[in-house]
């Protein structure tokens, strides 16, 4: 997903589930913060990159793709943009070193989504919107992984999208390209993507990098044969994954706030839309490169209050200037401590579950330290 969604939509979701205005802004900035948080910019307060929860592509090109620089990069995409979806899967006749990265593959409603939502109650609303980033991300990313693979995470020239034509859908190859100079055309199906590497572990082939950056369109229908689901064809419809999602995060919400008993899989807050549920689902279906304009008019009319444009640097000043046992009670002192909490976690569990990529066990973690 992008910014349309983490930050415009998520306002709009926390709104729905009961947060006030200065609640939601804390929350949808946090969301969209988890895709800005790089080692470039923690490096510009003085805190160790541990705390990362994404990777710039200039850093990514740095880092080497040996066994310590695969477990580093998958520790952050996996805990943060591609939550795996069953860490136990099985497959036939699969190698171990296959299954570990198989069973990365991200997808939602999956037990870590439920560890991600209980690691986040009770917590400041940081957590909250780092959480809603993540449970967002498993719907858009679903079939991907967050560690480079070929096997995985390739494309093929058979990927199709589904346009709407009339009751039904015309479909059109896709045309992907390498020039990050140019924006995706929607109009003629061309979208960049990354370079073809037949390298396994190239860091051209980490998430949907080979899919460029059309599965965060909440517009796009398409449908191509992954080499993971042995060439099966695989049917993708974000407009209604996104729906759900957005349903999903208000329900999530609700009980993070305490309106809901409990979270559960598979439970979508379909009521709370009930009166926009057309407006939604227009602008999901919307095509168009982002649709930042229409979630942030939804959000103003919904609160009846302005919603300012994202800043990157917004809270810096209050960080810097506060004293080093202040940080951790500064916006991004708690951002930063919730971060590393959610990377522990997933960490632990792939861990636990046998699989190296994200490093192998140790006795303990080290905790937050800001």
């Amino acid at each position: 997903m992008q910014l349309d969604f983490h930050y415009y939509a998520t306002y709009c979701a926390a709104f729905l589930a009961g947060y006030t205005h200065e609640e939601c802004m804390d929350i949808c900035y946090s969301a969209q913060f988890v895709d800005e948080c790089t080692a470039a910019f923690l490096s510009r307060i003085m805190v160790p990159d541990k705390y990362a929860t994404t990777q710039l592509n200039l850093e990514l090109m740095d880092m080497p793709t040996d066994i310590l620089g695969l477990q580093k990069i998958t520790g952050i995409w996996t805990a943060f943009h591609f939550l795996p979806y069953d860490l136990y899967a099985e497959k036939k006749w699969a190698s171990k070193r296959y299954k570990n990265k198989y069973r990365l593959i991200c997808g939602p409603n999956g037990e870590l989504v439920s560890k991600t939502i209980d690691l986040a109650k009770d917590k400041p609303l940081q957590a909250v919107g780092i959480a809603m980033h993540i449970l967002a991300d498993t719907w858009a990313h679903r079939y991907f992984a967050g560690t480079p693979s070929l096997v995985i995470n390739n494309t093929n020239y058979d990927f199709y999208e589904l346009i709407p034509d009339g009751n039904g859908f015309t479909e059109r190859q896709i045309s992907f390209r390498h020039n990050a100079t140019l924006p995706d055309d929607i109009e003629k199906g061309l979208y960049t993507n990354s370079l073809y590497q037949g390298n396994e572990n190239s860091i051209m082939n980490l998430g949907h990098g080979r899919a460029g950056h059309f599965p965060d369109y909440s517009f796009a229908r398409y449908k191509y044969t992954p080499m993971w689901g042995n060439y099966s064809e695989i049917l993708k419809d974000n407009p209604s994954d996104y729906m759900n999602a957005f349903c999903q995060m208000i329900y999530a919400m609700k009980y993070l706030r305490g309106s809901n008993d409990v979270f559960e899989l598979e439970k979508y807050d379909t009521e709370a839309i009930a009166d926009y549920k057309e407006r939604i689902r227009g602008i999901l279906e919307k095509r168009q490169l982002n649709a930042n304009a229409d979630w942030k008019a939804f959000g103003e009319e919904l609160s009846g209050m302005e919603i300012e444009d994202f800043n990157i640097n917004k809270y810096l000043d209050e960080y810097r200037g506060a004293l080093i046992e202040q940080k951790k009670h500064t916006f991004l002192g708690k951002f930063l401590n919730a971060a590393l909490d959610q990377k522990i976690m997933v960490k632990s569990e792939i861990q636990k579950s046998g699989n190296i990529l994200v490093g192998f066990p140790s006795k303990k973690l080290k905790g937050n330290n800001i």
